[in-house]
């Protein structure tokens, strides 16, 4: 069974560098025609260039596909309309849409600029919203959308320093959860990535010793099968790096049960919190409708 992306044109955002240009190479290689989006800019956002995304789109060129360069910035509403249109100028459609595109601007929240919590939460988590909402029409009408979202460990787990990134990548997940059940009937279907792997935003972070495992290709090839016709999942969370692969998923803890009628107070919860947080048995929901159903069991 061979994956391939014939006829279906992808949109790839931050694709001029890193994980991006490798999604963009390898939905390429397997038939795909291919909007290479970059700003161009600096780790922190800063900054413009065409050079990325263009070099990108004669790397696809030299291997026989189809690629078109676009250098607007989605963290505006008219940035990512624009990107979608270049799509929909060249090649008809958008078939795939990867959000992929992510800066960085690391301090602790005691020492952080608001302007720098927002522009981060305006590049990863709006962009997200900008783009998707974007492409949605044009998936729904035709019954048919793969959507690949990028969290990451630090808004999954947390990480010093990274309140804005953290913020931003966890409401990508709580955006996905949603968009797989509004998605659904359109045959849209939305999971999301949490990568680790040898990219400029990874060089500083991980030890050198194991940046030459962590190759964004491997990456890649599981951004792909999301990206295909293949691929009948919605709403994963999928953590990928060095050739391991697993879901991530939220779970609740089966919890104390106190009864309607008692009075409850700070010294029942203290003295029962052991039990509260004993995650043997955890189970996950589906939605929120799922988990208040059995909240509300005990009270029927």
């Amino acid at each position: 069974m061979d994956i391939r992306f014939d006829n279906r044109v992808a949109i790839v955002t931050g694709a001029g560098i890193g994980l991006g240009r490798s999604y963009a190479l390898h939905l390429a290689s397997r038939g795909a025609r291919v909007v290479v989006n970059d700003i161009g800019g600096s780790m922190d956002g800063s900054g413009r260039s065409e050079m990325p995304a263009q070099k990108v789109v004669d790397e696809i060129k030299t291997l026989g596909a189809e690629a078109i360069a676009n250098y607007s910035d989605i963290s505006t509403n008219e940035g990512a309309g624009d990107i979608v249109k270049t799509a929909v100028d060249a090649y008809g459609t958008v078939d795939i849409l990867i959000n992929s595109a992510g800066i960085l601007r690391d301090k602790s929240l005691a020492k952080m600029d608001l302007k720098d919590f927002e522009k981060v939460l305006a590049v990863h988590l709006l962009g997200t919203v900008y783009m998707t909402k974007a492409v949605y029409p044009i998936m729904a009408e035709k019954n048919y959308g793969r959507i690949v979202n990028t969290t990451s460990a630090a808004g999954l787990y947390g990480n010093f320093g990274q309140s804005n990134y953290g913020a931003a990548k966890m409401g990508i997940v709580g955006f996905m959860n949603t968009i797989k059940h509004e998605g659904k009937k359109h045959n849209i279907l939305i999971n999301t990535v949490a990568p680790i792997a040898a990219t400029r935003m990874g060089e500083g972070v991980y030890p050198a010793a194991v940046l030459s495992a962590l190759k964004p290709e491997l990456i890649a090839v599981l951004v792909s099968y999301l990206s295909s016709e293949n691929c009948s999942v919605s709403g994963e969370i999928i953590a990928a790096g060095g050739g391991y692969y697993a879901k991530v998923q939220v779970v609740e803890s089966p919890g104390v049960r106190f009864k309607p009628t008692d009075t409850v107070t700070p010294e029942m919860i203290a003295e029962k919190f052991s039990d509260i947080t004993n995650m043997e048995g955890a189970v996950h929901f589906d939605s929120a409708i799922e988990e208040v159903i059995t909240m509300f069991r005990h009270l029927l």
